[in-house]
């Protein structure tokens, strides 16, 4: 496995949910003998984002969206694809970001094991149903609190500045003109359109 910094603490999902989701890029989502680098997240803040699950309040599916920051959310979609976001905001405030592409950087052959239909290491873990799979991440980890534990978020060992580009979200139909899409530039293990701007 590449040379990692130290697990991020609560601190670090207690703030705004698109200042997390920008901050996730570069970090290293790791379970397992897994890992990879994040290279693009969605913000999903609660309340007036009728896109986010916890819009209508606390269910037994969103409940874990209001609770402490730093703990699992993962939802089936499409009664196939599972997918992982990380729970932000202090306690009662909802929010999360959804962890949409890695690039692989350990246990690639598991991951591959995994993901027998990607055609190339960029197919692996690029979207979110495709990362979980990879990543074997399941609802059996919703709830679980990635402070630490097997699945983790991981510093770089050597942090340093990226550059960062900002668009709507995509696959989603309502409130989807809201620029919380976070993408590293120009790295071919994002997905979806490269419709981007500076940000």
């Amino acid at each position: 496995m590449m040379q990692l910094g130290p697990i991020l603490k609560r601190p670090f999902y207690a703030r705004p949910t698109a200042e997390v989701a920008r901050a996730l890029l570069g970090q290293v989502l790791v379970h397992g003998l897994t890992a990879g680098i994040i290279v693009e997240t969605e913000a999903y803040p609660g309340r007036d984002d009728l896109a986010s699950h916890s819009a209508r309040g606390i269910t037994d599916r969103t409940q874990v969206i209001f609770g402490p920051p730093g703990h699992a959310y993962v939802y089936l979609i499409y009664g196939v694809y599972e997918c992982l976001n990380l729970v932000t905001e202090p306690a009662g405030t909802p929010g999360c970001v959804l962890i949409r592409a890695l690039q692989p950087v350990a246990g690639i052959e598991l991951m591959r094991e995994r993901r027998p239909a990607a055609r190339s290491l960029e197919d692996i873990a690029r979207g979110p149903g495709r990362l979980t799979m990879a990543m074997a991440i399941t609802r059996a980890h919703y709830g679980v609190d990635v402070t630490r534990g097997s699945l983790v978020v991981r510093g770089p060992a050597e942090p340093h500045s990226l550059a960062i580009e900002v668009t709507p979200r995509i696959g989603i139909r309502i409130c989807a003109e809201r620029p919380l899409r976070f993408i590293l530039r120009g790295n071919r293990f994002v997905s979806g359109p490269r419709r981007w701007a500076a940000g």
